[in-house]
């Protein structure tokens, strides 16, 4: 599998699957990114890192990414926002190559952890997450503000 970075010219395969993973995770509805919404972010403003996966020269998966920082630790992070890999791709070992890249980026940057979210009902990932050594947070729960509550604040 080769791993790269997104250009402009990958935004419309980007957003093909990134609806692939929103109807995998029964989502789809909640959709409403663009392909102009997507290069300004990701290419022109640098808000989030977005990888290709690419297995005999067909898109198999995506990665998408970004920095967060630990006020305990003093230093950067990553926060991984989506791995999707086609269901056909699965098992062949190209997660775990994702993590070895992510991981890898965080060692020779002096990141301090890569963390990300995941369904709870989505039992194939979390079991691949602990076969890779990964613990879940447990004691920490999820709070989100969408635009329409974050209007509603100022």
């Amino acid at each position: 599998m080769k791993i790269k970075e997104i250009t402009q010219t990958d935004i419309p395969i980007l957003l093909e699957l990134i609806k692939e993973l929103a109807h995998y995770e029964k989502l789809l509805d909640q959709v409403s990114a663009d392909e102009k919404q997507l290069a300004q972010w990701i290419i022109h403003e640098k808000k989030a890192n977005a990888l290709l996966l690419e297995y005999n020269h067909t898109n198999v998966g995506f990665v998408l990414y970004f920095n967060n920082f630990s006020t305990f630790l003093g230093k950067p992070g990553i926060y991984l926002e989506d791995l999707y890999i086609k269901e056909d791709y699965r098992n062949k070992g190209f997660g775990k190559q994702v993590f070895k890249y992510l991981a890898n980026e965080c060692i020779q940057k002096g990141y301090g952890r890569l963390e990300w979210s995941v369904l709870n009902w989505n039992e194939p990932s979390i079991q691949f997450y602990q076969n890779l050594g990964a613990q879940p947070m447990s004691e920490w729960t999820t709070y989100r503000l969408t635009e329409s509550e974050l209007k509603k604040l100022i």
